[in-house]
């Protein structure tokens, strides 16, 4: 039903705007191509669900906040590319990052299917998550309307996520297993996992001019289904362009919410970016 919700609001969008654009006029003809790379300074808040070590039935719950984008980020690269030819377009998104989180908290473990055991702040001591992640999104577009107030674009493809976790964690004492019998998580350990979620995506893009000089405001919105109950990523910001290079200033917002017993169950990451772009 949430998706089902945020999808007709989509579509509403798409099918309302261009009747309310008028003037229309026709893009750059011909091939056109846009390259860019950018930095983004996200925070990242979740929860994850992370199968106790190996010979041991159950799960453990683990949140995650991260506020400190810098002191924890080891790598990143993130681009962005379109090819167009006329009113039809193809873009892809690339981001791939190393970035950790000292706020985790060890939530609660859950030991051969009895029920959950909640874990208080006394009991956790310290806990660090750590994601290695490649996203990647690739969608096809259509120009729906276009004019000297700028263009939007319907789009829809795919998104691929592919995240490999480890949560290190420090406990007051140990937990126990059934009945107190044996040691099901020890005082200090490593959480891990890794998984490949899929979704399918349709969304909103474009751009509004400003005037007529070279300032714009950018704004992209999907919405997405898969492997994920729902999957969004959404960003605006203002931008210029001179020529064939341009710059935007801007905030971006991508969230994955998962279904059943996944590793992931839910992610955002969300903060300012800035990107260049050149044009050919």
């Amino acid at each position: 039903m949430r998706f089902k919700s945020a999808l007709a609001t989509v579509i509403a969008i798409g099918l309302f705007a261009p009747a309310t654009m008028a003037e229309d006029a026709p893009l750059r003809p011909g091939w056109s191509f846009n390259l860019g790379a950018y930095l983004w300074l996200p925070t990242m808040n979740g929860t994850l669900n992370y199968a106790l070590p190996k010979g041991i039935a159950g799960t453990a719950d683990v949140s995650v906040d991260a506020g400190d984008y810098f002191s924890k980020l080891n790598f990143a690269a993130l681009m962005a590319a379109e090819i167009r030819y006329e009113n039809f377009s193809l873009i892809t998104d690339l981001v791939h990052m190393d970035i950790g989180a000292d706020s985790s908290r060890l939530r609660s473990v859950d030991v051969g299917g009895l029920p959950s055991n909640p874990l208080s702040t006394r009991t956790n001591s310290n806990a660090d998550t750590n994601l290695k992640a490649l996203i990647i999104t690739m969608a096809g577009g259509y120009t729906a309307a276009s004019g000297n107030w700028g263009h939007m674009d319907m789009v829809g493809g795919f998104r691929y996520f592919g995240a490999e976790l480890r949560t290190d964690y420090a406990l007051s004492a140990d937990i126990t297993g059934p009945g107190g019998h044996g040691v099901a998580l020890a005082r200090n350990g490593r959480l891990s996992g890794s998984q490949d979620i899929w979704n399918g995506i349709i969304g909103i893009r474009g751009r509004l001019r400003l005037g007529e000089g070279g300032f714009f405001l950018p704004y992209y919105l999907d919405l997405g289904t898969g492997d994920s109950s729902l999957t969004s990523l959404m960003f605006g910001g203002i931008g210029y362009q001179t020529g064939s290079v341009g710059v935007q200033l801007g905030y971006r917002y991508l969230s994955f919410d998962q279904k059943g017993s996944s590793l992931v169950q839910d992610l955002s990451m969300q903060g300012a970016y800035l990107a260049l772009n050149y044009s050919f």
